[in-house]
Order: structure tokens, then sequence, then C-alpha cells
């Protein structure tokens, strides 16, 4: 019961502790409470004892001193779980506290916040999820059970108050123990908590326990009122019904002004069109990231070569494990969980979702070659284009002919096509088959439906492919004949048409004999021509 009030006074009302312990920094209101305290705890004796060599003090502004000049950058203290290394005890406990959990025993069942003792937790249950919120916020109407949360939450969001400075990146922070777990995770790239179901790693418990909860139990506890759509989170929740149905954009990019409703999808936008610092960069390549953590897995990945998670339903093999359980959820699992609300495709990552809205919706294309002036959706593209078309580099040869390619994406439809002879896409209409999908959508698109995309700029004839345009720009406007027979001089406008000239004129070859009589032809159209005209397969067979 005097716990209870004591507590009740404590954050109620805000009571003053003016006395201070000099051994454990414990304070007190009244001065006899500290005398019962000392006498009780530390046994009557206000010594001060340094942490690193026992040495006594009865000052701490001595004991201090004495650590700053003996103990110097001296780091003895090690963390057992992240073999972290601190200059005192008192540091590294700090960090256990924030980092590991420990001593904190007790967890909230309904958001996974953990406390260090019963009745910690109790008051948070009361506060948080049982309180009524009867505290607003004038400028975002967020409710909260205590003035003074309301306070904290009005002077770190809306105005803006942050006093912790992040010495690598300059970021600020409202928190110190928010400012500590920026610093670990994105600067020391420290992911000390493993899943063990998944050993995906996070930079904290609580998220290592959210996300437990949310992927692999599959708990979804919070519901929109009005779409009946669930979330794992009551932040997810939150986020969705004010982006969604309230269609509220708060965040804003402070160098080109374009608003997102989301603050991922800020960040994603400033990393990739606006470039954020990367400090961590590769010593093979040069490539630069955000985070240590990055930087470790390009090197593992990229310059090792190591690949050690493969798929067990078609043994493909991946760098990293997120990718593949990226692979079989896409793949395998046919999860495309982010569709897009202007055109209803789906995809399987959210990432992806993005690009394709700000690519092919807005119309976005950021990234510009310098050399062409060509532009790009993407960064990565970019990169290709230029490594393909300007440097001419083919890296990905074929094993049975040694035909190159500048994508892997082009080595592998070509073996697919050519070499496994597959086509396993088929019309529906002419019960055609193809190789590739893009192969049957044009081949739809300009035989079935008619469609002639490609018009001439200069004589207005139109095409349904985009090779036969250039070819007629080539050979009857411009008039080119870049391939010339070493045997007779005659030009042609193509490579093709010069190797079945001296094939059939040079060589005299005529592969192609007719069914009804035994006449012989050296090319298969001049076969087949009689065959649309009466008259003129007569006069071939007579």
């Amino acid at each position: 019961m005097e716990l209870n009030m004591i507590t009740h006074r404590d954050t109620i009302h805000n009571v003053q502790k003016k006395y201070k312990c000099d051994i454990c920094e414990k304070k007190f209101e009244f001065r006899n409470h500290l005398s019962r305290h000392l006498i009780s705890e530390h046994k009557g004796r206000n010594e001060l004892v340094c942490d690193k060599c026992e040495k006594k003090f009865v000052k701490k502004s001595s004991l201090l001193t004495h650590q700053k000049l003996v103990h110097k950058d001296r780091k003895d203290f090690t963390c057992h779980k992240c073999e972290r290394k601190f200059e005192n005890k008192s540091a590294l406990l700090k960090h256990q506290k924030i980092f590991h959990e420990i001593f904190k025993d007790y967890l909230c069942e309904k958001c996974a916040k953990r406390f260090g003792n019963k009745q910690s937790l109790f008051m948070h249950i009361k506060s948080v999820h049982e309180t009524p919120r009867d505290f607003a916020c004038d400028k975002c109407e967020k409710k909260f059970g205590r003035k003074s949360s309301l306070f904290f939450h009005q002077k770190k969001i809306h105005e803006g108050q942050k006093e912790y400075l992040c010495d690598k990146c300059e970021k600020k922070f409202g928190q110190t123990s928010h400012l500590l777990h920026h610093q670990t995770t994105i600067h020391e790239g420290r992911r000390d908590f493993t899943c063990d179901k998944c050993e995906k790693k996070f930079g904290s418990n609580s998220n290592l326990l959210r996300h437990q909860k949310v992927i692999h139990e599959g708990r979804k506890d919070f519901a929109c009122d009005k779409c009946m759509k669930e979330f794992g989170s009551k932040q997810n929740l939150l986020l969705h019904q004010k982006t969604v149905h309230e269609g509220c954009k708060d965040y804003s990019c402070e160098k080109c002004e374009k608003k997102f409703r989301d603050k991922n999808y800020l960040l994603i936008h400033q990393n990739t069109v606006h470039e954020s610092r990367k400090d961590y960069p590769c010593d093979n390549c040069e490539k630069k990231y955000r985070q240590k953590s990055d930087l470790l897995r390009h090197q593992k990945v990229i310059h090792e070569g190591r690949k050690d998670f493969a798929c067990g339903k078609c043994e493909k093999r991946f760098g990293v494990k997120s990718d593949l359980l990226k692979h079989q959820k896409v793949v395998h699992e046919s999860c495309k969980d982010y569709s897009c609300d202007k055109c209803e495709k789906k995809f399987g990552q959210k990432l992806d979702l993005i690009r394709h809205q700000t690519t092919v919706h807005e119309g976005r294309k950021d990234y510009a070659c310098d050399k062409c002036q060509k532009k790009f959706g993407e960064k990565s593209s970019l990169f290709k284009h230029q490594r393909i078309i300007h440097e001419g580099r083919k890296d990905h040869v074929c094993d049975n002919c040694k035909k190159k390619f500048g994508l892997k994406t082009d080595l592998l439809k070509h073996q697919k096509t050519v070499h496994e002879g597959r086509k396993d896409f088929v019309c529906d209409k002419c019960q055609k088959k193809f190789g590739q999908k893009t192969t049957l959508l044009k081949h739809q698109r300009t035989v079935h439906d008619g469609r002639k995309d490609y018009a001439c700029d200069k004589c207005e004839k139109k095409f349904g492919y985009k090779w036969l345009l250039l070819f007629h720009q080539k050979t009857i406007h411009e008039g080119r004949k870049d391939f010339a027979c070493d045997q007779c001089g005659g030009k042609f406008a193509y490579k093709s048409t010069l190797l079945f000239h001296i094939k059939t004129i040079h060589e005299g070859r005529k592969d192609y004999p007719c069914d009804n009589c035994e006449e012989k032809f050296g090319q298969k159209t001049t076969l087949q021509a009689p065959k649309n005209s009466l008259r003129l397969s007569e006069r071939l067979c007579m």
C-alpha cells in the first residue's frame, strides 16, 4: 500500500527529490530517507568506489577526475551478448538495459514492451492500455492518458525539440535512447537480436518480438473500422487510416517539396533520387553504402560470391536469406500483397510497387544518361544502359554457343528458347507458341488486334514492330546498304540479306523442293507463293 502511494505521488504529482545518494545516484524527497537508504543499502558508509580499480573516494567529483586521468580510453567492460566494450560498468549496464533489455523480465502482452518490475508493467497497462485518453493534441488529434505525455508529445513531435545530435550524420533525436539505438543500428550496423525461425536480425528485442508475432504467428490484432483490414500493430493501423481514408501526406521532401503519405516512401525517395550520405565505401569496387551491414553483405555476396541460402523447391541460391524468403513468397507461393490502386497490378514487394507507381503512373524519369540524354526511372536501369550500350560490356556468356549478352535475363531467355527449345507461352486465338511472353503479346497486338503503333514520320506508313519501322527508314528513306558482297560488289541493307544472296546466287543452293513437282527453290517464300495463286501454281508445275 505504501509503495502504491509513493508511486502515485511520484508519477501524478511530480514530487521533487532534492537529496541524491552519491554512491548509486538514487534520489529522495526527504533527508531522513536518504540517511535510511545509506544505512540499509551502503552500511552507512558514504564511500565512492572506482569500478575499475576499486580505489575509494569521498566525493564524486574526485572519483570522476580519477577515472578521467587514470582510466582514460580504456574499455574493460564487455557485453557478453554483443561483445561491445565500455569504459565503465554503469555504461555497460545502461547499454544492456536499453538494447538487450536485461533486467526487464515483465513483458506487456499487448505491445511487447518490457519492464524491470511488476509495478512498472502494471502502471504501463493501466495508463496506456486501460486508462481513457482524455488529453487530445490540438494539432494532430492524437490522444493521451496523461497530461504529461501530451506535453512530451507536443514538445518532441510538433515543436521539433530534438536535443540529442548524432556526431556522424548530424541527425537529431528527442531522446538519448533513440540516439543510441540509431548509432548502433545505422552506423555500426549492429543487429543483435536474431529470429530463431527465419534468422532475420533486428536492432532491438521489441522489434524482434513484434516480427515474430505478426510474421510467424500471423497475429493481426488491430482492425480498421472503415474497411475491416487487419494490421499487426496499432501504429500501422493508424498510419493506414491517416493515409488511405484521410488522404494525408505529411512527409515532404525538403529538396524537391514532393509529398509522401508514408515516412518510408520519403526515405526511399531521398535515398534513390537525392542520394543521402553513404559513408561506407567498398575497397574492391568503390561502391558506397549508408550502413556498415549493407557493405558487409555486398562484399560477401558480390566479391566473395557466397550464396549460402538455397531454395528447396527450385535449387536457386541466394546470398542473403531475405532474398530467399522473398523469392519463395513471390515465385512459389505466388504472394503478391501489394496492389496498385491505379491499375490493380500486384507486386510481391512494397518497393517494387513504389517503383511502378513513380515510373509508370507518374512518368518520372529522374536519371539521365550524360552521353545520350536518355532518361530512366531507376538508377540501376541507367547503370545497365551505360554498361551495355556505351561501354559495350557483355559479361554473360552462353555455355552452349558462347554467345554473349549484356543482361543475365537475356542469357536465360536465350538458353531457354534456343537451346532448350521451350515455348511456354501459347496464343489463345491461334495456338501459336512463343518462347517469351513479350513476343506473345507483340504477336497478339499486331496479328490479332491489327495494331500498328510505329509510324514513320516521313511517309506516315505504319508498322506493327519497331524493327520493321527502323528497317523501312534505313532502306527506303536513307537508302543505306552497309553490307557489300565481296564476289559481285552488290550491296545490301542487312547482313542476313547478304548471306542469303551469297547462298542462292553464288553458291546456287536451292533447299526448298516443291511437293507437286521436282522444282527447287532457294527461298521458302518463293515456294509458298504459288499456293496463293492458282495460275502461277499451274505454270510452275507443268
